[in-house]
């Protein structure tokens, strides 16, 4: 089985919310919750005289002290999830509250955040319904690589070097639109991609065949072969056109494109080893979705 290819399915249950999913739905929705709910009114109503005090420090006070009850109530791993969905909670709080009273020029970054933090937090919970086997923290992606973390600071640093220069670019045309687009719609073919597999989705990759592997072709699977990927790579673009980021946007395609590449061609080596002729005729009739990339080929 490799991960964000033609699925099989393995043993386990999966279309239930299993009880980590539910604790970090509770967390991540109470935290949003209440840092929204005293913080609107305070900045709406003037009650604290200046926007980035409130959207920082206020928000940051009620999460440290939503942190505190966590830690006397949970341990060990359940403490572990609820931290982290509690955080993207937070990020995505914070990020609403950009995005309705930060100066215009900033607006964007909290959209941006939000879809950021909507990801990283929908995938822990879409595993957590339809894969819990095999879930963990790193379905929550937060430490995918340093790499990611590279590429995002990167993307945070020319974004707000040019809100200081160029604060006039960053909501010309309204071109922006068209990264929200990119992101909703790389979120869908995404989680679609991981609902359709259902057991057998996992973010590690596989190199061995199992008994019970079957070649998974419907779905969405009918139109790409790798649509988590294509998802993936629409949605990491479409950041980098919410912000704005000439730079980024140029090195985001390139480097996911490079990235995908190279994935494609591995997993497809093992997946033609599991699945031979089948796999094939699955090639010759459905693409891999990604732009130029044909994936290993035997003919």
């Amino acid at each position: 089985m490799c991960a964000n290819s033609p699925r099989v399915p393995s043993p386990g249950t999966g279309g239930s919310l299993c009880s980590e999913g539910r604790l970090s739905l509770y967390c991540f929705v109470i935290t949003a919750a209440l840092i929204l709910i005293p913080s609107v009114p305070q900045i709406y109503y003037g009650m604290v005289p200046q926007v980035w005090g409130a959207v920082l420090w206020g928000p940051v006070l009620y999460y440290a002290l939503i942190n505190m009850i966590i830690r006397f109530v949970l341990r060990n791993h359940d403490y572990q999830v609820a931290i982290r969905a509690s955080f993207l909670g937070f990020t995505i709080a914070v990020s609403v509250l950009v995005i309705c009273f930060a100066p215009s020029e900033w607006q964007q970054f909290g959209v941006y955040g939000s879809f950021m933090s909507f990801f990283h937090y929908s995938e822990f919970l879409v595993i957590a319904w339809a894969n819990p086997r095999t879930l963990s923290l790193d379905s929550f992606m937060l430490n995918h690589s340093v790499h990611y973390g590279l590429a995002a600071a990167a993307s945070w640093i020319e974004f707000s070097l040019e809100v200081y220069f160029l604060p006039q670019f960053k909501r010309f045309g309204y071109i922006w639109l068209g990264g929200v687009v990119l992101c909703f719609l790389g979120e869908v073919i995404r989680k679609a991609a991981i609902i359709t597999a259902g057991r057998s989705f996992t973010h590690l990759v596989q190199d061995e065949k199992h008994s019970d592997h079957k070649l998974i072709t419907s779905g969405i699977y009918g139109v790409c072969r790798h649509p988590s990927y294509v998802g993936w790579f629409w949605w990491s673009i479409g950041t980098q056109i919410i912000l704005m980021n000439p730079i980024c946007i140029c090195i985001y395609t390139l480097v996911s494109w490079l990235f995908f590449h190279d994935r494609v061609y591995v997993e497809e080596y093992s997946l033609l080893n599991f699945f031979q002729s089948d796999y094939v005729r699955y090639q010759k009739r459905v693409p891999t979705g990604l732009p130029f990339i044909r994936g290993y080929r035997i003919d």
